[in-house]
């Protein structure tokens, strides 16, 4: 016999009622905070409109409804063992102590009933009269127009006995109040609770924009805690880390500005000594290595510079690829085709970002002969597509080429040439600005870079 479990085991394994409810809960605070509230007076509601309904009010009308037919059953017996002048007197009698209406029809019989139960009333009503005049004697009940009287016609040896009896003898005069109070407390509740529930979610709100403001590079300088203890605490402890991550970048930058200048200095005192003596071979390869050298310590300080001390603004996004396109084919000339849509607005750091796309299209005209630059617009998100007909990168090494320091062995080498930080310090922008930057295939045969960015 197989050990391994059937088609219907892991079905049934599969399904999970959990995730299935998970589905139709909300998935922000408020509504959650507010399920809370509002299932529990829900459940206690019904609890306490099923123990009402269902066992005290139904108590509360059969005890009066007995009362009530014990005196349609006296009425009855009178009738069958009274003679007419008596008869006449004790209806009469009756009508005025019961406050009943009575009236006899001789001659008449009342059919067998078929019990249609409208209501608890008329349920109770029906078998409390059948258990005190008996089940073989035909009566019918019936609620007369404006629900404030019941009529109950009896059958007697003679005729029948009809008898309009006011419902506030049969039952309480109106359950329908309690009602009316319990769903208006209900409501009175429910607004005081969506009221200060919001006042106390508000300042959680808050907190996850500023996060997401300063994740995306933007200042969040009117920020301050307020609301419950604990929101005080977690905003302090994000303002705490705000300042320290912020110390970090500046220390960073400066410490890598001061050691960049440093080694400038005497890197500019060689190549002007070198500008003094004749041009040979030796110093014509002396002259490019200080090149190198220079250019390797730009790249080091952008690194380590990163999205820096610059401040956010909304720039045209439109207007800012085609900047870097005409710097980076000034760099490094080759087929150029941009396709981007015009006034698309956008809070960025205009310089980060033109370093950024610059890289990219560097890299395609270098690497893939070609480069095409286009920009698409979803609904949160706005994406940078840097496209060449280069051989591309192998999928599983394109995370590789993110690596600071680090050049690809085989394939297409994305930074050849350079101390591998081109697309380091791209995706360190793209994120800096709450966005990434990934490589993936090219409608063109070659790579493609993708800078997403927040709307």
């Amino acid at each position: 016999m197989s050990s391994y479990p059937t088609a219907s085991v892991k079905a049934e394994r599969g399904f999970r009622p959990g995730r299935f409810v998970k589905r139709f809960l909300p998935r922000g605070l408020f509504g959650r905070s507010l399920i809370i509230i509002v299932a529990p007076m829900v459940i206690l509601q019904a609890i306490v409109s099923y123990v009402f309904f269902e066992r005290d009010l139904d108590t509360t009308t059969r005890r009066m409804a007995k009362a009530a037919a014990a005196d349609i059953t006296l009425l009855v017996a009178l009738e069958d063992t009274r003679k007419s002048p008596w008869r006449e007197n004790l209806r009469e009698l009756a009508a005025k102590q019961l406050r009943y209406d009575l009236r006899f029809e001789p001659g008449v019989h009342i059919p067998p009933p078929t019990r249609q139960h409208k209501s608890t009333i008329d349920k109770a009503l029906d078998e409390t009269i059948a258990q005190q005049i008996g089940e073989k004697r035909h009566f019918r009940t019936a609620p007369l127009p404006g629900k404030k009287f019941i009529a109950i016609d009896v059958e007697v040896h003679d005729g029948v006995l009809h008898a309009i009896v006011p419902r506030d003898r049969i039952t309480v005069s109106s359950p329908d109040i309690f009602i009316v109070w319990m769903l208006g407390s209900s409501l009175i509740l429910l607004a005081v609770a969506i009221l200060f529930l919001r006042n106390q979610v508000r300042p959680i709100e808050r907190l996850a924009r500023a996060a997401d403001a300063f994740g995306k590079g933007r200042a969040v300088p009117d920020f301050k805690p307020y609301g419950a203890t604990e929101v005080r605490r977690a905003a302090q402890a994000f303002l705490t880390m705000r300042d320290r991550i912020e110390r970090h970048v500046h220390q960073r930058t400066a410490m890598l500005a001061g050691v960049s200048h440093d080694l400038k200095t005497p890197l500019t005192r060689i190549r002007l000594q070198l500008a003094m003596m004749d041009e040979t071979a030796d110093t014509k390869a002396l002259g490019e290595d200080i090149a190198e050298m220079e250019r390797m310590l730009d790249d080091y300080l952008d690194f380590a510079r990163g999205e820096g001390g610059e401040k956010s603004q909304r720039v045209d996004l439109s207007q800012l690829l085609r900047d870097a396109a005409i710097a980076a084919e000034k760099a490094r000339p080759g087929p150029l085709e941009l396709n981007v849509p015009e006034g698309v607005l956008l809070s960025v750091k205009p310089r980060a970002l033109r370093r950024c796309v610059t890289n990219l299209i560097e890299n395609a005209l270098k690497y893939g002969r070609s480069a095409s630059v286009s920009l698409d617009l979803e609904a949160s998100f706005a994406q940078i597509h840097v496209d060449d007909e280069g051989k591309g990168i192998a999928p599983e090494l394109r995370e590789e080429a993110f690596r600071p320091f680090h050049r690809l062995d085989e394939g297409r080498n994305l930074q050849s040439g350079g101390v591998g930080l081109g697309l380091a310090i791209a995706r360190d922008i793209a994120r800096a600005h709450g966005g990434d930057l990934t490589l993936s295939d090219s409608p063109k045969g070659g790579l493609r870079a993708t800078v997403r960015l927040p709307l």
